[in-house]
């Protein structure tokens, strides 16, 4: 009888160990939009972070959503921190890379519903014609024993609908101006 018990837990560590090699360690989440307005003045008001309460799905979520900001909104370096419903959960978010009229990229810092670093990146292309398409990625690195997890959740169907959500209000907001 401990013979069967240690044997079934050690097939039990080799598989579970099977499953965390295999298992997805990494997440890419991609969403575009055009938006028929000049790409400059769509960088112009994506590069603040502080926008994106106008347009951000988890915003909408929570909108007595706790917000504190330090440094300079448009700039490499300002940090936006929340802390809301569960939902949005807690964490900040840290302008990293600035390419002036094409890219803004953000460290996502998340502390709640669980603790992991992200990477958002929007990334702004002139379509001509007074048209712009505005790009949302999102990628990270899920350790062990996280990325069991992602054998069960689809994150880029569960989060690409709030990213499709996000632009979409974008759009809309930027074509009424």
């Amino acid at each position: 009888m401990m013979f069967f018990a240690l044997s079934l837990l050690i097939i039990s560590v080799i598989v579970i160990v099977i499953i965390a090699v295999i298992a997805p360690k990494e997440y890419i989440i991609k969403r575009s939009i055009i938006i028929d307005k000049p790409y400059i003045g769509v960088f112009s008001f994506l590069k603040f972070i502080k926008n994106q309460d106008y347009w951000s799905p988890w915003k909408k979520k929570d909108l007595n959503m706790k917000q504190e900001f330090f440094g300079v909104d448009g700039e490499v370096g300002f940090l936006a921190k929340w802390e809301g419903n569960d939902e949005v959960g807690k964490g900040e978010q840290e302008i990293t890379f600035i390419n002036e009229n094409d890219v803004v990229e953000t460290e996502l810092r998340f502390e709640k519903p669980w603790k992991s670093i992200s990477k958002a990146i929007i990334k702004v292309e002139d379509f001509g014609l007074m048209q712009t398409k505005v790009s949302w990625i999102f990628s990270g690195y899920n350790k062990f024993p996280s990325n069991l997890f992602m054998l069960f959740y689809n994150m880029d169907k569960v989060v690409g609908k709030d990213f499709e959500e996000g632009l979409k209000s974008l759009k809309s907001l930027l074509e009424k101006e």
